[in-house]
């Protein structure tokens, strides 16, 4: 019986430490400030405006594969040249 009260107890001091410790809208890593679209599966808009820190390059092959996520084919590399 002691181990269904400690049981209780827990879940509810769970319960309020997730309630005082809630976020307004959740973090995303790799989504910038309203970059994402609305849906049951977030996705991040393409380029590197939308990411949430700068990439130290970007090119047009990296424009090319960030646009063409989440197909499963890379972009033709012949595209660029």
């Amino acid at each position: 019986m002691a181990l269904f009260k400690i049981a209780f107890a827990t879940a509810v001091a769970y319960g309020i430490y997730r309630y005082i410790n809630r976020e307004k809208e959740p973090l995303r890593a790799a989504f910038a400030a309203g970059e994402s679209t609305p849906g049951p599966v977030e996705v991040r808009n393409a380029g590197p405006e939308a990411m949430a820190s700068d990439p130290p390059e970007w090119d047009k092959v990296d424009q090319a594969s960030d646009e063409s996520y989440p197909a499963s084919d890379p972009p033709a590399a012949n595209r660029f040249t």
